[in-house]
């Protein structure tokens, strides 16, 4: 009998502002500023793995700012 090797499949979730922020207090115990958000939403675009959004958050914060802001 042979069976088939399971699948596992990741959820992908809305890369919203709240998720964010919710991601930034559970992994840096602080807030993101509206414009590391916004470079976090503009990289990963409307969805995005629980995985991704962690590994940007953490990552914004070692960024040089001239990176993250839109140059008017």
């Amino acid at each position: 009998m042979k069976t088939t090797p399971k699948v596992l499949k990741v959820k992908k979730m809305p890369v919203s502002a709240l998720n964010i922020a919710r991601a930034a207090e559970r992994l840096l115990s602080q807030r993101l500023v509206s414009t590391e958000i916004d470079y976090i939403q503009r990289t990963l675009g409307a969805s995005s793995t629980q995985q991704e959004i962690d590994a940007n958050v953490v990552a914004v914060r070692k960024l040089p700012w001239a990176s993250i802001v839109v140059p008017d």
